[in-house]
């Protein structure tokens, strides 16, 4: 599609975690391709993982003084109506300076000021949706929005019909074909290859209950002839060391070659967060989801049981988990429902993701 001004001005928004940075990170990457003389600014929360991760990309950001409600009195919760108008505020002064074409957002606490400010000077706003139960602030943010893009069937629940593009979220382009590294893989992490890998994510910062857990039944899954690749995450990393003494177990604080990780693995122990699960449908490895309770809306309750509900993959709450190796014995032990989980996760993916994302950008960019 041909756009006439010389170059275009791009606002992304999107951070907090890592599923919203890496969706932001993504489309931006795919749009930047497409118009290389565009100019790009991120808007993110002060303090929060984007500030550093997005620079790392090559990317230019700000950061607004906004954080999230909590659910309980805190002196936090008595500052958020002062952070709110410094926020609207800032966002507006980025929007005159930066003069947007377009302005995306992929979720957390910085997009809401940002597409809210957007709207009101009528430019057009795009809504990447991770989860199948969306946030408040996007709820509020979809009635001005012009494209909402999901992950999801049944979000006509909560967004306009009519706004809805059903595209998937962005994943890591080195997923695409992990089965050709499989030896790559197992020599990467020094695996024996004739016994089954269990993979355990629980994110960049860590899963206290799910580190909790696997190191409760080490011993156990080391019996069953299991061998683990466990990312425990940053904040757990020193507790967990100690079990790297052991025989076939091995303790990450982070997993960089993330491809390499998947490709070794037989089986996937991971939270429910809707990056991860978009990536696993890709994989299309066998997948036991505990999602935490402890995020808004208990989101990932409801992504995993979208999956769940498709004979697609396990699932463990952490209410639950004081029967993991009943669950869990069954599962190993049970090579046609391992074969099945795989075959019918793997139906779910949606690879271009990205690009359709990008391609809805482009209409707008071309309508407005």
């Amino acid at each position: 599609m041909c756009y006439m001004k010389q170059s275009i001005n791009i606002l992304v928004s999107g951070g907090g975690t890592g599923g919203h940075i890496y969706p932001a990170v993504a489309i931006a990457n795919e749009l930047k391709k497409r118009f290389p003389k565009a100019n790009f600014l991120f808007v993110g929360a002060k303090d929060r993982m984007e500030m550093e991760k997005v620079p790392q990309e090559g990317y230019d950001i700000k950061g607004l003084w906004i954080t999230g409600i909590q659910r309980k009195l805190t002196f936090t919760n008595l500052l958020f109506p002062f952070k709110l108008i410094s926020s609207l505020w800032n966002a507006n002064k980025i929007i005159n300076q930066f003069k947007p074409d377009i302005v995306i957002g992929t979720g957390g606490f910085a997009s809401g000021p940002t597409l809210y400010m957007a709207s009101l000077k009528n430019i057009p706003t795009l809504i990447q949706e991770q989860n199948s139960f969306p946030g408040i602030t996007n709820k509020l943010l979809a009635k001005k929005a012009r494209v909402i893009c999901v992950a999801y069937d049944g979000l006509e629940r909560f967004f306009p019909k009519d706004k809805i593009i059903k595209t998937g979220n962005p994943v890591r382009q080195d997923l695409l074909d992990i089965s050709s590294k499989r030896n790559e893989a197992l020599d990467f992490f020094k695996l024996e290859k004739n016994k089954k890998t269990l993979l355990v994510l629980g994110g960049s910062l860590g899963a206290r209950a799910i580190n909790k857990l696997i190191a409760s039944n080490i011993d156990w899954l080391v019996e069953q002839g299991i061998q683990l690749v466990w990312q425990t995450g940053k904040l757990y990393i020193d507790e967990y060391t100690i079990f790297n003494k052991k025989n076939n177990v091995q303790t990450h604080a982070f997993l960089h070659r993330m491809d390499l990780a998947y490709s070794a693995s037989d089986i996937i122990i991971s939270r429910a967060g809707a990056g991860s699960i978009s990536e696993l449908c890709m994989v299309g490895k066998p997948v036991v989801f505990i999602p935490s309770p402890n995020v808004s809306e208990d989101h990932q309750t409801k992504n995993a049981m979208s999956v769940v509900e498709k004979s697609a993959a396990v699932l463990l709450k952490e209410s639950e988990l004081d029967s993991f190796q009943i669950v869990f014995g069954k599962f190993i032990n049970d090579i046609e429902l391992q074969k099945s989980l795989s075959n019918n996760i793997k139906k779910l993916e949606l690879p271009t993701a990205t690009q359709h994302i990008a391609n809805e950008v482009e209409k707008l960019l071309g309508k407005f």
